[in-house]
């Protein structure tokens, strides 16, 4: 059985009518790898047109500030994308005068894009027969030839490789890319895969033995952290004091409130003992006693408690600084902050 045939016979009568498959340019190709990492379809559809209206070419990517294009961001996770987006934008505007580059060897240096996401934007945009290899495919290539070989060890991803250049159609290879993609994704599902109604069964290996609930092999290597936030809400219904978040953390250099960090969940009588509440003056109080808000990242797991606190400080810190209330949709807010933020101040 030829794999990549029967795949590409599927393809063209399944695929999906997504706007990023009927071109070749390789800036809107990269737009649309990048937003969709990690992140369903159905999700960053609208991130995709979002973007690709405000910044139709990558000339005009790089011309943005960072706040803009977080803001526009918000809601997506990952934010560090984002950013890295906008350091590529600038480096393809400065290096190849604007002219996003097609060829995997000069794709692969730039900043935010890895081997799958070079091999993908070269062979769409330019035909290079280069194989990408995502979840869909490591699955897809995992169950048909029964390989148990882990996909996140390095004899396993150096193996998949390997499978996915040989299976590879090297005369149609943007072709091939799309279907073995948009096969993992619509019918060889990580669970309940469609396999009554799956063209290559016969040749399938993990549908011959009954091993498509264990394949592929991943080592779980994820080590999720607790982190418990305690944001401090200071306005006067005009203004609100806001922080503008650092390097080197979850969040850079967007916008949230000033904020203490514990250890593990206290109560507020406990938090108004804390040193750190000192900069928030003497002979404060708390005008609300809230929920726990959990939110989940991929390696972080975050309480969240919002404070309402009485009066402003006497002095700021680094990092924060007063806004009107108006001014917040504006500011590039992570998606837990926003909501309540929004809630607070009802607009």
């Amino acid at each position: 059985m030829d794999l990549s045939a029967e795949l590409i016979a599927w393809y063209n009568d399944n695929k999906r009518d997504l706007p990023w498959r009927k071109t070749t340019d390789a800036y809107i190709i990269w737009l649309s790898e990048i937003i969709l990492q990690q992140t369903r379809v159905e999700q960053g559809t609208p991130y995709f047109y979002r973007f690709a209206e405000k910044y139709p070419t990558v000339t005009d990517f790089a011309a943005a500030h960072e706040d803009e294009v977080l803001r526009l961001w918000q809601g997506l996770g990952y934010y560090s994308r984002g950013r890295n987006m906008l350091k590529t934008a600038q480096l393809v505007q400065q290096q190849y005068s604007g002219v996003f580059p097609v060829k995997y060897n000069e794709l692969i240096k730039l900043k935010g894009i890895g081997e799958y996401t070079a091999a993908a934007i070269s062979s769409f945009s330019s035909n290079e027969a280069k194989a990408v290899v995502d979840g869909n495919v490591y699955r897809v290539l995992a169950r048909y030839f029964g390989v148990d070989e882990p996909i996140n060890s390095p004899k396993g991803k150096k193996m998949f490789q390997q499978i996915a250049n040989d299976v590879l159609d090297k005369a149609r290879p943007a072709l091939h890319n799309q279907a073995i993609m948009e096969f993992g994704a619509m019918l060889c599902k990580p669970k309940k895969p469609a396999c009554g109604i799956c063209p290559v069964r016969l040749g399938c290996v993990a549908f011959k033995t009954n091993a498509t609930t264990y394949l592929p092999v991943k080592i779980k290597t994820v080590k999720v952290r607790k982190r418990y936030f305690n944001y401090m809400l200071i306005s006067d219904g005009k203004e609100v004091l806001m922080n503008k978040r650092g390097e080197g953390d979850i969040w850079a250099n967007m916008y949230d409130l000033p904020l203490i960090e514990t250890t593990e969940l206290i109560e507020q009588n406990e938090l108004l003992k804390l040193p750190q509440m000192k900069v928030f003056g003497e002979n404060i109080a708390f005008k609300n006693n809230p929920a726990i808000i959990k939110h989940v990242l991929t390696h972080q797991q975050l309480f969240i408690r919002f404070h309402v606190l009485d009066k402003f400080p006497d002095k700021l810190q680094s990092g924060w600084f007063y806004t009107d209330v108006n001014n917040l949709e504006n500011l590039a807010l992570p998606k837990a902050i926003f909501i309540f933020i929004k809630y607070f101040f009802n607009f």
